[in-house]
């Protein structure tokens, strides 16, 4: 099970680039990049300093991945 985002729609909001979000958050763009397209799931620490930066709650921007049933 990973974790979904919608850290895309938010940047896209806010009009700021993967670089300009990675430099407020202190991690590389492509970390960034990387969790926009679900290839990382990031700490905690690093999620709450994302949504910090939105001004809005964690769980609006993150969420768990629905595990199908077999």
């Amino acid at each position: 099970m990973g974790i979904k985002n919608q850290l895309k729609e938010y940047r896209a909001e806010q009009d700021i680039t993967q670089a300009q979000l990675a430099e407020q958050v202190n991690v590389s763009r492509q970390t960034i990049n990387a969790i926009e397209t679900g290839k990382y799931d990031p700490s905690l620490e690093l999620a709450l300093k994302i949504a910090d930066f939105f001004d809005t709650e964690v769980e609006r921007i993150f969420s768990l991945a629905q595990r199908t049933k077999d």
